[in-house]
């Protein structure tokens, strides 16, 4: 009489067990697929789930959105040039089934597959395009990456192209490329600037040719002086001495003769 107390506990204890076993809870962002003896059976969502214990296997993956980093790459562009290249990619799980039993796994296959694209689309692009169109290229990956990945259950959000490193012999030469660039602004900006200056200098002197030799033969000796000191600096340069009256002689015959030549080419009629 003894053993049926026991029995009803054990059947009790079995009972609880196996509704216990039963119970599987999936948090909010993942999904899970019941696989029963070895074959798909459904798929669970967010929430109470009951599954059959012993029999029924889970495997549960997480659907936000995850990141997978690109190792830096060596990328040819089409111009022939070797620059390494950097990327990261966006992507979530939007089929749990597909995910688990398209492809073997699924971040291996995304990799290779996201690798080999960026290859390719680089591979059409020289390197000026490349370095200016990053956004560009991470836009048109996303793109091409949509149908096979699709076949996977999975979704490719976004791809970010970090970084594109040069080598240091092209680096070196793009940045003398842009110092020299920099240095004709700069020339370029400085001449719009001279241009400016005489033209209001010649309006001044438009407007009142009576001072326009003085003026004149101000700023004709004052690039002389100029130009000597330049020429001074130089190292092969030679220093020559001239008396004052001899060099007011020989500069004042050039300056006048500019001087009659300017005033000429104003439109002037008064003889200097």
């Amino acid at each position: 009489m003894d053993v049926l107390p026991s029995l009803i506990v054990i059947a009790a204890l079995a009972i609880v067990g196996y509704i216990i076993g039963s119970i599987k809870i999936i948090n909010q962002g993942y999904e899970g697929i019941v696989e029963r003896l070895g074959k798909y059976q459904r798929t669970l969502k967010p929430g109470l789930n009951f599954v059959v214990p012993f029999l029924d296997t889970v495997l549960v993956d997480s659907t936000r959105e995850q990141l997978l980093d690109i190792e830096p790459q060596s990328v040819i562009t089409k111009d022939q040039v070797t620059i390494i290249v950097d990327a990261i990619i966006s992507w979530k799980i939007l089929n749990v089934q597909k995910a688990n039993y398209a492809v073997e796994n699924v971040e291996k296959s995304l990799k290779s597959l996201v690798l080999t694209t960026i290859l390719s689309e680089i591979g059409r692009m020289d390197l000026k395009e490349t370095i200016s169109s990053r956004n560009k290229i991470g836009q048109f990956l996303v793109t091409e990456l949509d149908e096979p990945t699709a076949e996977w259950g999975v979704k490719v959000i976004r791809v970010e192209v970090e970084k594109i490193t040069l080598p240091d012999t092209l680096k070196k030469s793009l940045e003398n490329e842009l110092a020299a660039a920099s240095e004709r602004r700069a020339e370029i900006s400085k001449a719009e600037g001279t241009v400016e200056s005489i033209q209001r200098i010649a309006k001044a002197l438009k407007n009142n040719k009576e001072q326009a030799s003085e003026i004149l033969k101000y700023l004709l000796a004052q690039q002389y002086v100029a130009t000597n000191y330049e020429l001074g600096k130089s190292n092969n340069s030679k220093i020559i001495f001239m008396h004052p009256k001899e060099l007011n002689e020989a500069v004042g015959g050039l300056i006048e003769t500019e001087v009659a030549e300017n005033i000429q080419n104003m439109g002037g009629d008064e003889e200097v």
